[in-house]
């Protein structure tokens, strides 16, 4: 690993209750994967994202987050962890894509459509270009976020994800019908709030949501955009 991709060790540190999560300046990759219960091409793309639990860049170079879209729950299977705002929101990406549909599995890296999953291609290396440093403090459920970025930043938003982590459901019905299929980076929530500030500092607090999740995922981008500046995460509990 690069000397400088070194310095984006994301930390985590527990003190007094207070979860921290601290990004460097390098970039990180913040991959999300649209998903259902209901699609069975979808489990080996899942199983592929879990296997980033063992990756020693996860957090510190790589946030992952999968969304549960709902679009296949009229097809048999009811997936609880589907909501319509992720299928939203992968909509929104096909509409700047400039593409007409949305599909599962489907990988975003950073904002762009990922087939390199489809292909065996390996996730690249973090831009090692300057992204800005993202703070995220955690404490009773609260999470406190500030962002120091380009100086010629106007506006940002900051998005956050509660995620489950090795959870499983049992499937009875739609073409998962009989497998145990287990998850990791759940979205449970997706909560956006702008983020005040000036000079290319911004800061925030936002109510986490009420959850089970035992990891979250942050990240920040211009307002009113989809693709991230800066990423960061880790396990909350």
């Amino acid at each position: 690993m690069k000397g400088f991709l070194i310095l984006i060790a994301a930390t985590l540190v527990t003190a007094r209750a207070e979860t921290v999560f601290h990004t460097g300046p390098g970039k990180a990759l913040l991959i999300e994967l649209y998903t259902s219960e209901g699609c069975s091409s979808c489990p080996p793309a899942e199983s592929w994202l879990s296997h980033l639990t063992a990756d020693s860049r996860l957090w510190k170079e790589i946030v992952p987050v999968a969304f549960h879209v709902d679009y296949w729950d009229k097809l048999g299977w009811k997936d609880r962890f589907s909501k319509r705002e992720y299928t939203s929101r992968q909509q929104s990406y096909s509409i700047v894509w400039g593409t007409s549909s949305v599909y599962t599995p489907g990988f975003v890296l950073n904002g762009e459509e990922w087939k390199g999953w489809f292909a065996g291609n390996a996730l690249p290396d973090p831009v090692e270009h300057a992204a800005g440093t993202l703070d995220v403090r955690v404490a009773n459920g609260t999470a406190k976020i500030s962002f120091s970025g380009d100086s010629e930043q106007k506006a940002v938003d900051v998005h956050l994800a509660p995620l489950a982590m090795n959870i499983s459901s049992e499937v009875r019905a739609g073409e998962n019908r009989g497998r145990k299929l287990i998850h990791n980076f759940v979205a449970l929530d997706l909560v956006t709030a702008h983020l005040n500030g000036r000079d290319g500092i911004f800061s925030g607090e936002l109510a986490l949501p009420a959850s089970e999740a035992t990891a979250l995922a942050v990240w920040v981008t211009p307002a009113g955009s989809l693709k991230p500046l800066q990423a960061a995460g880790g396990v909350i509990r």
